[in-house]
């Protein structure tokens, strides 16, 4: 038995298309809401998911654990609204999970969809994430946006690619990317980093310009011409961006 889960706000555009992806994929589909205001709830209610509505926590990853404890299945395939399982990748997942031997958890390859097409370099494809595990072995740590489940036991990885259609519009794209700069803005507060000059030339300087020659250059962002360059580009501005809010924040809270 394979269930699927998922964390959602506001996401009844999408949700219809993810949850159509997995038709006899999953056996049972569990959905935390964190209070959508659209029609969320009713597209998830027309696939007849099991439906666990509260808050909208700053690091949504404890809404999509909340999911992952409510399932019941053998293995458990977490997935974002945004995202789609292909036809090759499904029959896939159902051949690994149905043998004795299968490993405790799966990395997934991803394609993530940018300015009208799939990057496939640049440190993006094949983008593997941890989404497939037993019932029991798979946990996310619910520190930081962008980490990873942590499995007990044995992993592998799959060969069939899933979507991440994460990013339709630039529009889109930036708006995540104010969010994620925001909880990056937030971690250097955690870590009481200090706002003098040495912070001040890595953030400005150092982080961006590595991370840029790293993602354009050493891993071939080029190939994908334009989206690539921008995608690059933006990628290493996060760490000015974050320092800026975390420089704001800072002013604020000492009354300037």
């Amino acid at each position: 038995m394979i269930s699927v889960a998922l964390a959602v706000f506001n996401e009844e555009a999408n949700l219809g298309d993810c949850l159509e992806s997995v038709r006899r994929l999953a056996d049972e589909i569990v959905i935390v809401d964190g209070g959508s205001t659209d029609k969320t709830i009713a597209v998830a209610q027309k696939y007849k998911a099991k439906i666990i509505q509260t808050n909208n926590p700053p690091i949504f990853h404890l809404n999509k654990q909340k999911a992952i404890d409510a399932c019941s299945g053998d293995w458990i395939l977490q997935l974002d609204a945004d995202e789609r399982v292909t036809p090759d990748l499904k029959k896939e997942i159902l051949d690994i999970t149905a043998l004795p031997a299968s490993r405790d958890g799966y990395w997934l390859p991803r394609k993530n969809f940018f300015l009208g097409r799939y990057l496939t370099k640049g440190g993006q494809y094949p983008d593997y994430t941890l989404r497939l595990y037993r019932r029991g072995k798979g946990r996310l740590p619910c520190k930081s946006v962008h980490e990873q489940a942590v499995v007990a036991g044995s992993v592998g990885y799959l060969k069939q690619p899933l979507l991440h259609l994460a990013d339709p519009t630039f529009s889109r794209y930036l708006g995540r990317f104010d969010r994620y700069t925001g909880l990056i803005a937030d971690e250097l507060g955690e870590a009481k980093v200090k706002l003098n000059f040495t912070h001040f030339v890595s953030y400005f300087f150092c982080k961006p310009v590595g991370w840029f020659l790293m993602s354009f250059l050493r891993h071939r962002g080029y190939v994908d011409g334009f989206p690539g360059f921008v995608f690059s580009f933006f990628s290493a501005l996060r760490f000015p961006v974050a320092y800026i809010k975390y420089y704001e924040r800072q002013n604020k809270k000492n009354g300037y």
